[in-house]
């Protein structure tokens, strides 16, 4: 129901705006400040997107917990959405997300209504099988070969012996 509210009321407010702005100032400085909010905030989430995608690397190289930020990167693509959308009220909007701390509120009531029941990162984080109450520790099971160092470090291996080979 509150999406078919939002696809409703955003158009009508926008149009009002409109009228609104287009009366005050007239029409082609209101259409003017429409492609520029739509340059400014493209470049904008440019910028914003490459530091949050570096952040988001950071905590996969780390193994931290991704999801803030990609919850930020999200919001910065929804920012560049509402930016791109010809709107004075979707501007404001999109320009808000811009803001590092509005990104942290939004994201701190976010996760009040969200419930995470399991997280894993790593190796071995996909599906694994359920532990067997008779699994008494950790048994890894195997095979492996002895390679021994070759004899003639100046000799090349056998794998590169061929037609090319001089």
């Amino acid at each position: 129901m509150y999406l078919f509210l939002a696809f409703l009321l955003v158009p009508i407010l926008e149009i009002a705006l409109f009228i609104q702005v287009g009366g005050l100032i007239g029409l082609w400085p209101t259409l003017a400040i429409v492609v520029l909010t739509a340059v400014l905030g493209t470049t904008l989430v440019r910028t914003q997107g490459r530091m949050a995608l570096g952040q988001l690397q950071q905590s996969f190289a780390t193994l931290d917990d991704p999801t803030e930020p990609l919850a930020h990167g999200a919001m910065i693509l929804l920012s560049g959405a509402l930016l791109l959308t010809p709107g004075f009220f979707t501007d404001a909007v999109g320009f808000a997300l811009l803001i590092p701390s509005v990104r942290i509120a939004v994201f701190r009531y976010l996760k009040t209504k969200v419930t995470v029941t399991q997280f894993q990162m790593g190796p071995g984080a996909g599906f694994q099988q359920p532990r067997r109450p008779y699994d008494q520790g950790d048994v890894i099971d195997g095979e492996f070969t002895e390679v021994r160092p070759r004899k003639d470090p100046s000799k090349p291996s056998k794998w590169v012996e061929g037609p090319h080979q001089h």
